[in-house]
């Protein structure tokens, strides 16, 4: 009786976790995928202030997306954001290590790390426990790493700076206890700054704020940079579920990304 009841019960339960599993990896990355372009191209020789819209419709979206998620990612992604935005206001404004087309911190990058983040966290949590747990750190490793080779080897634009982010990224897989986000956050990151830089959105300097390193534009390893960005969420978000809200559960697509 208890294997019929087992059997009548927690297979659906499970398929249904599957099935919303995958049906949210898919909205969350075609979301991000396309709103990604939209708004930078969208942003492409507008004012101030339709900069400002965007940077509300894409606040509204990101909220949007976190209804749907657990208190416990929602803790995550916003750690995020304003350590992302502490970063943004140093990085650009301060250091020039890249400048913005206004000059300024667009409305819409605060809400955008969110996004490319919950993205990150959304495919970790869909490949975990799949064959791809395995080969997909990996072929990040390699693809990160034909990258970095190619941009101080054979860049018309010299990337050491960029070589030097990768051997993070590439630490962060190996020796980190969520391979699997930072793997995601190669991906998203990879072609955020791709479309960004080509469109103008922003460009990088081509030395890093000492004179040490050269960037390229945009620097091969950068998603080593945005690594931090995430373990500085998982930690602050892990430590607040500890400390202070002990009910919090990670969400099952968040599991992977929670041990940090």
């Amino acid at each position: 009786m208890r294997r019929m009841l087992r059997s009548a019960f927690l297979p659906p339960a499970a398929g249904s976790r599957r099935e919303r599993s995958a049906s949210r990896v898919a909205l969350v990355c075609a979301i991000s995928v396309v709103w990604i372009v939209v708004v930078l191209v969208a942003d492409e020789g507008a004012g101030i202030w339709f900069q400002r819209f965007l940077g509300l419709c894409t606040w509204s979206l990101l909220v949007g997306l976190l209804w749907g998620e657990s208190r416990s990612v929602r803790y995550q992604v916003g750690a995020v954001i304003v350590a992302a935005t502490m970063l943004e206001y140093s990085a650009s404004p301060l250091l020039g290590l890249y400048t913005y087309r206004l000059h300024n911190v667009p409305s819409f990058v605060p809400p955008g790390h969110g996004l490319v983040y919950l993205a990150a966290l959304t495919i970790a949590g869909a490949v975990a426990g799949t064959r791809a747990a395995v080969w997909f750190p990996r072929a990040v490793l390699v693809a990160g790493g034909l990258w970095a080779a190619w941009g101080v080897l054979l860049s018309p634009r010299p990337d050491t700076g960029g070589a030097v982010l990768y051997l993070f990224l590439a630490a962060f897989i190996l020796r980190g206890r969520a391979p699997l986000v930072y793997a995601g956050a190669f991906v998203v990151t990879a072609y955020l700054e791709l479309v960004g830089t080509h469109v103008g959105t922003w460009a990088w300097a081509h030395h890093d704020f000492a004179g040490v390193t050269t960037l390229g534009n945009p620097p091969s390893g950068i998603a080593g940079g945005y690594c931090f960005l995430d373990m500085v969420g998982i930690y602050v978000a892990t430590r607040l579920s500890r400390v202070h809200m002990p009910e919090v559960v990670p969400a099952p697509e968040a599991v992977a990304a929670t041990a940090v």
